[in-house]
């Protein structure tokens, strides 16, 4: 996680249209190098709430700071500290790649020279050089998502915003852009990211938001969540041996928060894969219990307590107004 220097500050953040309250008194903290995960359904607020953050629309009430910047008061100049990657890229097709972010360098008032410097740079960040003068309306939906980036790149912002960035790219693309998203944050960029794809937002963010009803009604590391809200769910391990080791499931079943032993290979003496119930995370004591009994561990994978079983715990109708 990055420093604990603010970026991003809401204060009693409220948008209405009308009768209806899209954003609803969000109180939200993200800091320099952080990548904080938006969650929740569509209507949730996430996108409401983004636009806010960027000066696009005014809040009703409330106060909104980005980097010290108000963004009804100063919007363009935190345009010029911003970069919004939105979930479906524009791009002027006719034109190739590399025009594409000159004329977003020339918008945001980037000498030429320098522009050029940044592109360049910006292109072989996101893997494109070798591409970036054919037109863009050649362009993969995967090339098209690092253009993208680049584009936001381009403006070297102290933030980024991300709106469903992974959305229809194959397992390595979706792979690739959140690596590099990850290096972004190290090199210090905080990192807005909404989206609906939970395994991909517990893998690289540092804290998450879960958005319902226009209010914000979790927030925090997916650990301690799973720990406040998923207290009386147990964690599944799945292990396999290289070759059934006699009393391993004893031996396994009397560790501190083992709950249960089964055979999941339906042998007797420990099979070659076990199954276990945990009220905790057991891992490095399994490890090192098997190795102590001169067993080779081929394969530990552990479910339970992930972003997803949070999300799905509050929509079936679990309370957690109580959870900061």
């Amino acid at each position: 996680m990055g420093s604990a220097t603010p970026v991003i500050e809401t204060s009693g953040l409220v948008r209405r249209y009308g009768d209806l309250t899209a954003v609803d008194h969000l109180d939200l903290t993200v800091c320099q190098g952080e990548i904080f995960g938006l969650l929740g359904p569509n209507g949730a607020g996430k996108t409401t709430t983004i636009l806010m953050l960027l000066g696009l629309t005014e809040p009703t009430e409330g106060r909104v700071r980005i980097a010290g910047l108000d963004p009804s008061r100063q919007p363009l100049e935190v345009k010029r500290i911003t970069g919004y990657l939105p979930d479906n890229v524009g791009f002027y097709d006719e034109m190739t790649g590399r025009d594409n972010l000159r004329y977003t360098a020339a918008l945001n008032g980037i000498p030429r020279p320098e522009a050029e410097r940044r592109i360049a740079k910006a292109l072989q960040r996101v893997g494109l050089p070798e591409t970036a003068d054919r037109k863009a309306g050649t362009y993969s939906h995967g090339m098209r998502q690092r253009l993208g980036l680049a584009d936001v790149l381009v403006k070297e912002p102290r933030i980024i915003v991300l709106d469903e960035p992974t959305v229809g790219l194959d397992p390595e693309g979706a792979r690739d852009f959140l690596e590099l998203t990850r290096e972004l944050a190290r090199e210090g960029i905080t990192v807005l990211l909404s989206s609906h794809l939970l395994h991909q937002v517990q893998e690289i963010c540092d804290r998450v938001g879960i958005f319902v009803s226009g209010r914000m009604v979790a927030c925090g590391r997916v650990h301690d969540l799973a720990e406040q809200i998923l207290a009386d769910e147990q964690f599944r391990l799945l292990i396999e041996i290289q070759a059934p080791l006699p009393g391993l499931a004893t031996e396994l079943g009397r560790l501190d928060g083992v709950a249960s032993v089964e055979d999941a290979d339906g042998e007797e003496g420990g099979g070659r894969r076990l199954r276990l119930a945990c009220s905790r995370d057991v891992r490095a004591e399994v490890g090192l219990r098997v190795q102590e009994l001169g067993g080779i561990l081929l394969h530990l994978e552990q479910s339970g307590r992930s972003l997803d079983e949070i999300y799905a715990r509050y929509f079936r109708g679990k309370e957690m107004d109580n959870v900061a």
